[in-house]
């Protein structure tokens, strides 16, 4: 055993390891925290700890709240858009031209009367 130690005394990584635990124990401090700070310090972490969840349940509230207001926009925009859906789909043959300032709201091009997609199925007669 005295023959492997003395091995290990003249080999390089083992005094780089033994040098760099020297280095390591001089940059530790050596007292560590004292009580009352050490006490102090879980006692500020555990009113973060609790401030935070306290936000958290705040917000999750206020957003339960929200959701019935949110759910009546969302009816009335459906609402609206099944109105906008009709009136384009049940005019059929003697449907009038859409007025200018609803094709200008949804964004298309003021004085087109066709849509994307549209077409005329003719019959042949031979």
């Amino acid at each position: 055993m005295t023959d492997r130690r003395q091995g290990q005394d003249h080999n390089a990584a083992w005094m780089a390891a033994r040098q760099w635990r020297e280095r390591a124990r001089q940059a530790r401090p050596t007292g560590g925290m004292s009580g009352p700070r050490l006490v102090l310090t879980w006692l500020l972490f555990g009113a973060m700890m609790i401030v935070g969840t306290l936000l958290g349940l705040v917000f999750l509230l206020v957003g339960w709240l929200m959701l019935p207001f949110l759910r009546h926009r969302m009816k009335k925009r459906m609402e609206q858009m099944r109105a906008e859906q009709a009136e384009d789909v049940g005019g059929g043959a003697h449907r009038e031209a859409p007025s200018r300032e609803r094709e200008a709201r949804r964004g298309r091009n003021v004085g087109h009367d066709t849509l994307e997609g549209d077409y005329v199925v003719k019959d042949d007669e031979r």
